[in-house]
Order: structure tokens, then sequence, then C-alpha cells
């Protein structure tokens, strides 16, 4: 299968490190990875995908489950020629790194989880994200980014960082992003999947994270053996944007240790 997203990928393709793959979260696309992409390709290849449905991708509107997602970013590097790497996700995308490692976790050699969490939506959670869906279908996406932006980062994040969240909100397809929140809907539970990992693995998370708390992120630590926690203070839900310094060394660590 021959894949048709868009995607950066950048850095140094000669060296013998392992490629570094970031997913972005909902509603985003690659320029959230900026800071990294930045800070990382001087040294090793970084490759920076736009998930089907977002940004420069095609959009594809109906359900898009996480499984697709994960094997889109597996054909992504196949036509890369990418066989083994480091993979990071956050939120969402942290949800599809987790996917990945179920489908081809010979492939993944060191993982990054941020800002997410493991467990299947309740029936609560899946009826509110399916409603959302038709929301956003029904008034796209501005007033919803308006709405959560603060949750996004946090009300004292720097006005830049707050800007470009938006603009990525506000620039997301909705039919793709619909899709999306119905396929995360139905996703399953990976908290079993967790205590199987055998990569080293960093868990990060925002000291003020609402939407995936700190004491989501110490459970995931505590599931996954080989795993380092990293709180991030002075952020929220998007920790590698709103404190990159920091986020940046605590990804270095991981990388260090492959």
């Amino acid at each position: 299968m021959a894949s048709f997203l868009a995607y950066e990928d950048k850095g140094a393709h000669a060296s013998t490190a392992l490629p570094l793959v970031l997913i972005h979260g909902h509603p985003f696309d690659r320029t959230m990875w900026a800071p990294q992409v930045t800070a990382f390709s001087p040294h090793r290849r970084v490759i920076a995908p736009d998930l089907r449905g977002y940004g420069t991708s095609p959009v594809v509107p109906g359900v898009t489950p996480l499984s697709v997602f994960a094997e889109d970013v597996a054909a992504l590097l196949d036509d890369l020629r990418v066989p083994a790497f480091v993979l990071g996700g956050l939120s969402m995308s942290g949800q599809i790194a987790m996917e990945c490692y179920r489908l081809f976790p010979e492939r993944v050699r060191g993982l990054l989880l941020a800002d997410t969490f493991p467990a299947a939506e309740t029936p609560a959670g899946r009826k509110s994200r399916n409603a959302m869906a038709d929301r956003l279908l029904r008034e796209g996406m501005d007033g919803y980014a308006e709405e959560v932006l603060y949750k996004m980062v946090a009300p004292y994040a720097r006005p830049e960082v707050a800007a470009q969240v938006r603009r990525m909100m506000t620039g997301a397809p909705p039919e793709g992003a619909a899709a999306a929140l119905r396929g995360r809907a139905e996703r399953p539970d990976y908290r079993k999947l967790l205590t199987r990992v055998t990569v080293p693995t960093l868990v990060v998370v925002g000291e003020d994270d609402e939407y995936t708390p700190v004491d989501d992120a110490e459970a995931m630590h505590d599931s996954v053996p080989d795993s380092v926690l990293h709180v991030v203070r002075g952020a929220a839900h998007l920790p590698n944007l709103e404190r990159p310094d920091d986020f940046n060394d605590a990804l270095a660590g991981l990388l260090s240790r492959l």
C-alpha cells in the first residue's frame, strides 16, 4: 500500500541514529512538532506526517479508526524505507502510537507517550465525541477552537504559542476531525498492551493538563516496565510547544537510552 500522507522529512539521513517519527494530535497538523524537528534534525532523521484528514493530507470523511491511522503511518515509513524507528505521539496520537506498537511492535524501538491515556472510551465519552463530530460538521472549527484553546495550552501560555495552536485548530478540515473523533470513540483499551511494552519509553505530561492529568501519566509510567516519567512544569496539554526546551531535554534523554 503506497502512502498518500503529506509529511516533513528532515535531518541527517546518513546518521546511524534511529529515525524519530512524530505523529500530531487532534485537531492539529505536523507543524505541532516544529520545535522538535528543529532540535533533533541536526543529528538524526525526523519524520512528521500530516494524518489523513488533517493538514495538507487528503480529507477522508466518515470514520477513521486508530488502526487506520497506524496503517497509514506504516505505509509512509515503508515508502521512505524506514524499517525501525522511535515513535512519538501526543494526546490522540499517543493512542495511535500505542496502536502502532500493537500492530508492528518489531519496528518500534522507543516510545514517547505525551499527554495521553490508554483506557477505552466510556459510554458517556463515546456519546460526547460523536456529538462533537456532528457539531464540527455543522458549525466548522472556529467556535470549538475558541472554547478549548486555553485547555490545549495553559491560560498563561505565550501569545505566539496560543496563536499557533488556534491557527492549527481553525485550519483543520471539519470532515477529517469529525472522522477522527468517531474513530477514537471506538478505540480499544491499551492498558494490558502497555504492560508488554519492551522498549525504552518516555511518558510526558504537562503539570496543568486538564485533559490527561498527571495521575494518568503516573499510571502509564507504573504499567510500562522500562519507562521514565517527566512532568513539564508551566504547561498544559501541549508541553512540546509551551515548554519546548524542557520537553526536548526529556526526549533527548529517551534517545540517549537507545
